[in-house]
């Protein structure tokens, strides 16, 4: 997991409507290659996202404004991506958690993980970015 300190040094280094254009570009294709084809080549995720499978894990949602990445903040949308959804939920007392989400620790670097992160926040509407922006700001008070 990426340490805290490293995400404070990237939140306050690199905003997200300051993300540099080709670090943006570089999450636009790593998002395309590891993401799109359960997240949609436009963010859009999967049909009745908020409705489980037979198997009862829930299609991929939508990154773009209309899901939830929003109201998430970055540590945690940054542990989602690096350990999956079962194995983040089982390391916060949640074991046996059915999700459809793998981890890409041994795909992605951290550096890696934060430029498509970033990419996906820089999609989003003003008002949602700070809104996000905040919600990570505000996490631990």
């Amino acid at each position: 997991m990426m340490p805290k300190f490293l995400t404070i040094l990237l939140m306050l280094s690199t905003p997200t409507f300051a993300f540099a254009e080709d670090a943006l570009n570089d999450g636009r294709l790593l998002y395309a290659y590891n993401c799109a084809s359960c997240h949609g080549a436009n963010l859009e995720g999967q049909e009745n996202w908020r409705t489980p499978n037979d198997d009862s894990i829930l299609p991929a949602p939508p990154h773009d404004e209309t899901g939830h990445t929003w109201h998430h903040d970055d540590d945690l949308l940054f542990s989602y991506t690096k350990l999956g959804g079962a194995e983040l939920l089982k390391q916060r007392g949640m074991p046996g958690f059915a999700s459809g989400m793998p981890g890409f620790k041994d795909i992605l670097t951290d550096a890696e993980i934060v430029t498509v992160l970033e990419y996906i926040k820089s999609t989003w509407p003003k008002e949602i970015q700070e809104a996000q922006s905040e919600r990570s700001r505000n996490k631990d008070q």
